[in-house]
C-alpha cells in the first residue's frame, strides 16, 4: 500500500502513487524544527504523515499571527509549488514527525493527471480562503471579546455524542490564542477568567471545556449584527 494512500487529497482514489513517491523524499522532523519559513524560494509540497505543526505569519516587527495547525494527512506548501513565488508563511514543527516532501514538478504532474485530484485541492483551497477570509471579517468588524469566543468555537468539537457541550483537547496556552486572533497574552487570562465566572468554560488538566457553546455562538451573530 501507498504510504501516501492515507493523505486526505488521495484517500479512495484508485491511483498508483508508487511512482510519484518513488521521485519524492521522506523527511522526519523533531519539535521545534522548522520546515518552512518566510521568503524561502523552495516549491516543494508536504504531505504530513505523522505529528503535527503549526503554520504562522510574521510581521516586519517580529510579532507572529498563527494561521493554522496541521495533523497527519494534511498538505502544505501547494501554493509555491504552483505559482513558484516565495513561501508566505512559516510551518514549524510541533512534535516529531515525519513527511513526504514532493517536488513541485512532480505534484503538478500528479495534480494535472488526474482530476479527482485537482478538484479535491481546488476544494481544499477554496475551504482555506473561506476561513480566512472569515477572519478577516472577525478581524475588522468584531472586538477581542467576540474575536475569541468566535476562535474558541472553531478550535473546539463536540464533547460526547449527546449534549450541547463543546470541548479542546488539550487546552490551549494563553499565548497561543493570542497569537491566533492578534491580541496579548495578558487580554486571553483577563478574558478567560471572566468566561469561567459566567461558567461559559471550565478547564481540565487534559482540556479546555466550554460549557454553554450557544451562547458564545449568540452573543458573535449579535456583534456581527451590531457591527460596532
Amino acid at each position: 500500500m501507498a504510504r501516501l494512500a492515507n493523505v486526505h487529497l488521495f484517500k479512495g482514489l484508485d491511483l498508483d502513487l508508487a511512482p510519484f513517491e518513488a521521485r519524492s523524499n521522506w523527511r522526519r522532523f523533531d519539535p521545534d524544527e522548522v520546515l518552512v519559513d518566510f521568503d524561502e524560494l523552495s516549491t516543494d509540497v508536504y504531505f504530513l504523515l505523522s505529528g503535527e505543526v503549526r503554520v504562522l505569519m510574521r510581521t516586519a516587527s517580529g510579532k507572529e499571527v498563527i494561521l493554522n495547525e496541521m495533523k497527519p494527512g494534511e498538505v502544505f506548501g501547494e501554493l509555491a509549488a504552483l505559482d513558484g513565488i516565495k513561501r508566505s508563511a512559516n510551518v514549524t514543527a510541533l512534535t516529531r514527525g515525519e513527511a513526504c516532501v514532493m517536488p513541485a514538478t512532480v505534484f503538478k504532474e500528479l495534480l494535472f493527471a488526474n482530476r479527482p485530484i485537482a478538484e479535491r485541492l481546488f476544494c481544499l483551497m477554496a475551504s482555506r480562503l473561506r476561513e480566512l477570509n472569515a477572519k478577516f471579517m472577525e478581524q475588522t468588524v468584531l472586538d477581542l471579546r467576540h474575536r475569541l469566543y468566535s476562535e474558541l468555537l472553531r478550535l473546539s468539537v463536540p464533547r460526547g455524542d449527546k449534549g450541547v457541550e463543546r470541548v479542546i483537547t488539550p487546552p490551549p496556552f494563553h499565548h497561543i490564542v493570542a497569537a491566533r486572533i492578534g491580541c496579548r497574552r495578558e487580554q486571553i487570562t483577563r478574558e478567560f477568567s471572566m468566561l469561567t465566572h459566567e461558567g461559559l468554560i471550565e478547564r481540565t488538566r487534559g482540556a479546555l471545556i466550554l460549557r454553554q457553546p450557544d451562547v458564545l455562538k449568540a452573543r458573535v451573530a449579535e456583534a456581527m449584527r451590531a457591527d460596532h
